[in-house]
C-alpha cells in the first residue's frame, strides 16, 4: 500500500517541522517570541531579539528538521510497511511536510515561521547545486541591504530558475521547488507590506541599531 507510506511520511515530516525551535528558544529565556520584534518565530527574529548565539542555533536547527525529514523520515514508512515507493515522490513529500510543519505548527495554533531554514535543509537534499546558487545569492542580497526579508523573496524568486538550470531541466523539482518559493514569498506578505511603508527592521551586523 504505497499510500500509506506517503500519508506516514507526511504526517512524521509535519510533525519533525512543527518543533517551534525559536519559541522553545525564547520561552527558555523568559520571553516569548511571538510578542518581541516581528512577532515571527524564525532563526531572524531571534537573531534580532536574542543575540547571534540564539539565532544561530535555531537557524540550524531549523534547517536541520528539513535535512532530517528528506533524507531519514522518507526512508523509515517503506521499511516499516515493507513496501515500495518512488525515492523521489516520498523524499518530497517529507520536505513539503517539514516545511508544511513549521510554517503552520500544531503547537502553535497553526502559526509558525517563514520556512526559509527548514526550506534550505530540505532543498539541501533534494538538489544541493541550487541551494548553493540560492543561497549565495541570499548571502550577497543580505550583506547589500541588511534586509533579510528581502534576501529571502528574492532568493525564493530565484528557487525554480535555479533548480531548472540546476537539474537540467527537471519538471518535477521545478514544479515543487516553485511552490516552495511562493509559499515562501506568501509568508513573507507583511515584510513586503513593512518594505513599502519603510519600516522594515534592518540586520545590525556589529551592534544593535537604534529602534
Amino acid at each position: 500500500m504505497p499510500i500509506l507510506s506517503y500519508l506516514i511520511t507526511a504526517l512524521a515530516a509535519y510533525l519533525v517541522g512543527s518543533i517551534p525551535t525559536g519559541f522553545l528558544v525564547a520561552k527558555a529565556k523568559g520571553i516569548d517570541i511571538r510578542t518581541v520584534g516581528s512577532g515571527n518565530m524564525g532563526a531572524t527574529n531571534v537573531f534580532r531579539t536574542l543575540g547571534k548565539v540564539p539565532g544561530i542555533f535555531v537557524l540550524l536547527v531549523d534547517a536541520l528538521k528539513g535535512w532530517f525529514a528528506v533524507e531519514v523520515i522518507s526512508k523509515l514508512a517503506p521499511q516499516i510497511l515493507s513496501v515500495s515507493a518512488p525515492d523521489d515522490c516520498l523524499r518530497i513529500t517529507a520536505g513539503v511536510g517539514a516545511i508544511l510543519g513549521h510554517n503552520y505548527t500544531c503547537w502553535l495554533k497553526f502559526k509558525g515561521g517563514k520556512g526559509i531554514a527548514t526550506s534550505a535543509g530540505v532543498i539541501a537534499v533534494l538538489v544541493p547545486w541550487t541551494l548553493l546558487i540560492v543561497l549565495g545569492l541570499w548571502i550577497v542580497l543580505l550583506m547589500a541591504t541588511r534586509y533579510a526579508s528581502v534576501a529571502s523573496i528574492v532568493a525564493a524568486f530565484a528557487l525554480p530558475f535555479a533548480t531548472w538550470f540546476t537539474t537540467d531541466h527537471n519538471v518535477r523539482l521545478t514544479v515543487v521547488t516553485g511552490v516552495l518559493g511562493a509559499l515562501a514569498i506568501y509568508k513573507h506578505r507583511t515584510n513586503l507590506q513593512r518594505l513599502l511603508n519603510g519600516t522594515e527592521n534592518r540586520i545590525a551586523f556589529k551592534k544593535r541599531e537604534a529602534q
